[in-house]
């Protein structure tokens, strides 16, 4: 089973993140970790839950809460 990041905080944006990395590495992109499966959508998966990959929380810049800081 895999594990959210504290910076994820809903399954729905964590999809949406690994998704969106998951064509990233079918378009040719070099993994952020080493892992024995090839597939594209598992490493993705894996490296969302290692907090590896960079997003901003732009609803949280949006609605003006200035004090949570956002994941680079």
């Amino acid at each position: 089973m895999i594990e959210f990041p504290p910076a994820v905080e809903s399954k729905y944006r964590f999809i949406l993140l690994a998704a969106k990395r998951a064509r990233q590495l079918q378009a040719g992109a070099r993994p952020l970790l080493q892992t024995t499966t090839k597939r594209p959508t598992k490493v993705a998966q894996l490296e969302v839950s290692a907090n590896l990959v960079p997003f901003e929380d732009l609803h949280a810049e949006a609605s003006g809460n200035g004090d949570a800081p956002a994941q680079k």
